[in-house]
């Protein structure tokens, strides 16, 4: 169905791809993996009309194409599914599903009564039941997602190739569960598909075969079934199986020990319908984990502890002194910073560079009479930029041109050049491969140890059992356990979220 044979790009200073080739027959699920940067992204760009490759050739079910537009390659019979949802929060589900598509009456209005009941019937098929005539920003991430699936290949579209880039990034367990079926439902029909992950354990359920690209290069192709992980792993760093395995896959390396006094203490957060009387502490020198379904309130407990979500009621200390007012300025001056779920909507700043985007939030404290040193600013970046690994052109590069683990650290670094004493992150590691993932988990570790207090936010159980010390587990906005010692295990984690532990 799919055969590149050769393709290049170039861009200003970097051979993104360098004469790669890969073949994905009908029917069948093939993996594209490679760390950040690796070019699956410029890949996936020129096999969907965003670019022309300079040189090499793509054929689609044995003719040869040359996409002008992404409108010419959907044409054509590719969809796509991005990490980051590409559809239009403000317009409702029913009106995103259809976009460019919709079902018209005599007349040339829109049959709204057709629209909102195929919609649903959709929905139905991928588990989401919700009203379709609202927007889609109230729905949380991972239903975006699967509204994003059901629009590449539910509605009116004679799908040849489906590109999924990270789609289950955002889905919990049950969700994941639901794509995976539709997935092998796809693949039963003929549909080729293109699968980039960074969880391994999905591309071992779902694949049929691997294409590894390190540095804009082809490195192995073949069936997934020969190659075990650790060499497959070795193949995408590009370090020897011995090395890979000494190191391991994961950056955490224990837990840390702490019978410190709470530096940080949270008291009755309450919203209505949102958060209902959350309390935790958080100690030096500790990472703990908040642990909950989408929709539990983690990420809306993590903006309220930060002053990013008004409340109802409710307090946070820190260092034994209560925050007055809690709004973003008040915690960072206090020392609490966030680094939010979502890095593009509500993180960086793309289009400025990675310099810019790091002393953001150091303006302030590194500026004389309203000027800043170009120098002191200088200064941070490259400290931060060696001490975090960040892979850029150059420190003027937009930050928007990076990959997503790099754009991970530029953050880390923003808010690391404050010195803070509580770190909240939010999904980490959410969309990054296993190298940079293994970074910044040992990041979090050497912060720990050197006293920070962090508190860490996931999806993934294994992330939480492996770097958190404590797990306070949320349900429908309220804290109904919590996990220490050797309590924090993947089946303790499970009892909890399913509400067999109190």
């Amino acid at each position: 169905m799919l055969d590149v044979r050769g393709v290049s790009k170039r861009f200003p200073g970097v051979l993104a791809l360098q004469d790669v080739s890969l073949t994905v027959a009908p029917g069948e699920v093939h993996a594209l993996v490679g760390e950040n940067g690796a070019g699956k992204s410029t890949l996936i760009k020129v096999l969907t009309g965003v670019y022309t490759p300079d040189e090499g050739q793509v054929l689609l079910d044995g003719a040869p194409v040359s996409f002008g537009s992404p409108r010419a390659a959907q044409h054509a019979g590719i969809s796509t599914i991005y990490q980051e949802v590409n559809l239009v929060p403000l317009m409702s589900v029913a009106r995103n599903l259809y976009l460019g598509r919709e079902p018209m009456l005599p007349g040339g209005l829109i049959d709204f009564g057709r629209m909102h009941r195929e919609a649903a019937q959709t929905l139905a098929r991928f588990g989401i039941t919700v009203d379709v005539r609202r927007s889609l920003r109230s729905l949380g991430l991972g239903a975006q997602q699967m509204v994003a699936l059901a629009r590449a290949v539910g509605i009116g579209v004679e799908v040849k190739l489906l590109i999924m880039d990270e789609p289950t990034s955002s889905l919990e367990p049950r969700e994941v569960q639901t794509l995976q079926a539709v997935v092998r439902d796809l693949s039963a029909q003929g549909i080729a598909i293109v699968y980039v992950s960074h969880r391994l354990d999905e591309l071992y359920r779902l694949c049929d075969r691997v294409t590894v690209l390190r540095d804009g290069k082809l490195v192995h192709s073949g069936k997934l079934a020969d190659l075990d992980r650790l060499h497959l792993v070795s193949h995408m760093l590009g370090r020897d199986p011995a090395t890979v395995s000494r190191e391991g896959l994961t950056g955490f390396e224990g837990h840390h020990d702490t019978d410190a006094e709470p530096l940080v203490s949270v008291r009755g957060l309450t919203r209505r319908h949102v958060l209902h009387d959350v309390s935790f502490d958080v100690r030096p020198g500790e990472v703990t984990g908040l642990g909950g379904l989408l929709g539990s309130g983690r990420s809306e407990t993590a903006k309220a502890v930060v002053g990013a979500l008004p409340l109802d009621s409710g307090s946070v200390t820190i260092g034994g002194k209560r925050l007055r007012r809690l709004n973003p300025a008040a915690a960072i001056r206090a020392g609490m910073v966030l680094l939010p779920e979502d890095r593009k909507a509500e993180g960086i700043v793309p289009e400025l560079s990675v310099r810019e985007n790091i002393v953001l939030a150091a303006l302030p404290r590194i500026s004389r009479f309203g000027l800043v040193s170009r120098k002191r600013q200088d200064r941070i970046v490259e400290t931060f930029m060696q001490r975090l690994r960040i892979k850029a052109a150059s420190r003027e590069q937009p930050v928007g041109e990076l990959s997503g683990g790099n754009q991970q650290k530029v953050l880390l670094a923003r808010w690391l050049c404050l010195h803070p004493r509580l770190l909240l992150l939010d999904e980490p590691t959410r969309g990054i491969d296993v190298g940079a993932k293994a970074e910044v988990q040992a990041l979090v570790d050497e912060l720990a140890r050197d006293g920070l207090a962090v508190v860490l936010i996931s999806s993934d159980l294994e992330e939480l059992v492996e770097g958190a010390d404590r797990v306070v587990v949320l349900r429908a906005g309220a804290v109904t356990g919590e996990l220490t010692g050797d309590e924090v295990t993947e089946a303790g984690l499970m009892a909890a979220l399913a509400g067999e532990q109190a």
